[in-house]
């Protein structure tokens, strides 16, 4: 078999399958291709470097943009984009929209590059490299949960895909919903026996082991019922106990609330699979431009700006009244608590050490000096608000006479609209060698713990959802909790309300409200709700024209 060289530039999915340029070299084989230990990991490598793009960027926005937490409100002259934004916000998005496009081709191309690696490795005798029979089961296992990973992504964005197992076939039609799930779950079931399971001293580096895994499967289980029809939390619940209690590795819950965010992240025992960063290589950064404002590089002390799009839905309406007797969903950042160690506003204290994830409030360098805006607010002092309006055009003679009258829609967007999420620190230019220091924590143990509450909560043991909640939210206070979930409170809005604080900006919202059937029968702001088919995104118009075998989701016409 030749070895095929594949890289971004060569991989053409516009038949929304495996259709490949390939570039073939006569008489190359994987034996004598590879020539040591480093030639098979940087094969290994690839598709995880494709994993690092594909769980950020247009990914998260479809997971963020769609639901009730986060927006990027037209501002003044800035960030209309065609009107894209709204129909993501307002879920009028079309086949044709590119993030849709993105994510179809990026699913696929994901899937095409781990065959790839696995197809070489699998062929090569790896007692000629010193390395051991269990070295090549851990390399071509590591491979199958991220095709298992990449397959499970897309049947959350599109229902079935098309499976293939090899590179050589072309135009395949969309497999079954059914078909994919047992797809994944093969995949999974066989990669949960083969990986090697974490042991305490153990560095979290980027691998998969076991644990990732059967975190992967029990997220296949604990969505079923939207992916498939048929609810398994059953089956997630048991796999959820498992990890908890070892059975896959060594894990323990992180006892402070940003160990699992933070600069030594990697250090973290909460992390069951993190895409590590690193400075100027592959970093963890793609959330930075469109954050915060232009401005914001004064207030972090560091150099580059950023564009000013993407900010927190409001909790408060322009007269200030929150908006939680409007709607039970969205409000992100009042749902957290005043005490919340979380809630505080961001601030570099140096030598690694950071508080809060929010910025709110005046904008201020470290130093205490004001920081401008540049539009609306153009040589005056910028202060980031937890609400949408055009509060410029009030007053006498403008266009609204007082606030009262304001409207809060997504046209309706300033400079300073909507509070910003630090959830990944930045460090200040004295430490910049830490800059992107932060690992991306794809995969951690306060989920599963939230999984099996989730399980408990519906199987009529809300005591016992209620602890495991507690477990989690203990370390963002400083004394007693003083809002803990309890069997009284925790309904299903209160669980969704968790899943949202303990998650905010971690890509996985949309799921979430699916799950619970909200995503399109709920009100959030300025949002009502939609066609039951938006639970799922459309086949991309360029996928389809370059493959007459797909057919299209339900909803979305041919």
């Amino acid at each position: 078999m030749k070895i095929k060289i594949i890289t971004a530039l060569t991989i053409v999915f516009l038949a929304g399958c495996t259709r490949l340029d390939q570039t073939f070299y006569d008489r190359v084989t994987p034996e004598t291709f590879f020539k040591s230990e480093k030639d098979i990991k940087a094969a290994l490598y690839r598709p995880f470097t494709h994993a690092r793009w594909y769980l950020g960027a247009d990914r998260w926005k479809l997971q963020e943009y769609t639901a009730d937490h986060f927006a990027i409100t037209t501002k003044g002259r800035h960030w209309y984009n065609g009107g894209e934004n709204e129909r993501y916000h307002y879920h009028s998005w079309t086949p044709d929209d590119n993030w849709i496009w993105e994510t179809w081709r990026g699913t696929l191309m994901g899937v095409a590059l781990a065959l790839d690696a696995k197809s070489d490795l699998s062929k090569l005798d790896y007692s000629k490299f010193a390395l051991t029979q269990a070295d090549k089961d851990d390399h071509v296992n590591q491979l199958n949960t991220l095709i298992a990973l990449f397959y499970l992504y897309g049947l959350d964005y599109f229902g079935g895909l098309p499976i293939f197992e090899s590179l050589e076939g072309s135009s395949l039609p969309r497999n079954t919903d059914q078909e994919t799930f047992n797809h994944i779950e093969t995949l999974l079931k066989e990669a949960i026996l083969k990986l090697p399971k974490k042991q305490a001293a153990d560095k979290e580096e980027g691998a998969l082991r076991a644990a990732a895994a059967a975190a992967l499967l029990a997220r296949l289980y604990f969505n079923a019922e939207a992916y498939v029809g048929t609810p398994k939390f059953t089956e997630a619940q048991k796999l959820c106990e498992d990890i908890i209690a070892g059975v896959y590795g060594t894990y323990l819950l992180d006892p402070v609330w940003n160990g699992v965010h933070g600069f030594k992240n990697h250090e973290s025992k909460e992390i069951i699979w993190s895409i590590p960063s690193e400075f100027n290589k592959l970093q963890y950064d793609w959330f930075y431009a469109d954050f915060y404002h232009y401005n914001t590089r004064q207030y972090f002390d560091v150099d580059g700006g950023a564009n000013n799009g993407g900010h927190l839905q409001p909790s408060r309406k322009p007269t200030g009244e929150l908006y939680k007797a409007s709607f039970r969903l969205g409000s992100p950042y009042e749902k957290f608590n005043d005490a919340d160690l979380r809630k505080h506003p961001y601030k570099y204290n140096g030598g690694g050490r950071y508080e809060g994830m929010f910025i709110i409030g005046p904008h201020l360098t470290p130093g205490g000096a004001v920081i401008n805006g540049g539009e609306e607010y153009k040589d005056k002092p910028l202060v980031f608000v937890d609400q949408v309006g055009r509060f410029t055009e009030v007053g006498p003679g403008k266009k609204y006479a007082t606030v009262a009258v304001l409207p809060s829609r997504m046209a309706d967007g300033e400079e300073n609209t909507g509070v910003r999420l630090v959830k990944v620190p930045i460090p200040n230019k004295s430490d910049n060698s830490l800059r992107w220091g932060a690992d991306n924590p794809a995969i951690r143990l306060s989920e599963i713990y939230f999984m099996l509450a989730e399980c408990k909560m519906r199987a009529a043991d809300p005591g016992g959802a209620a602890t495991l909640i507690n477990e989690v939210r203990k370390r963002n206070f400083t004394g007693t909790d003083p809002d803990p979930a309890t069997v009284a409170n925790l309904d299903e809005y209160r669980m969704l309300d968790e899943w949202g604080i303990e998650f905010l900006g971690e890509g996985r919202r949309r799921t979430d409200l699916i799950r619970f059937k909200k995503f399109t029968t709920e009100t959030w702001w300025d949002h009502q709700p939609t066609e039951a088919y938006r639970s799922r995104f459309p086949v991309p118009t360029r996928a389809i024209s370059g493959n007459n075998n797909l057919k299209q989701n339900t909803g979305y016409g041919k």
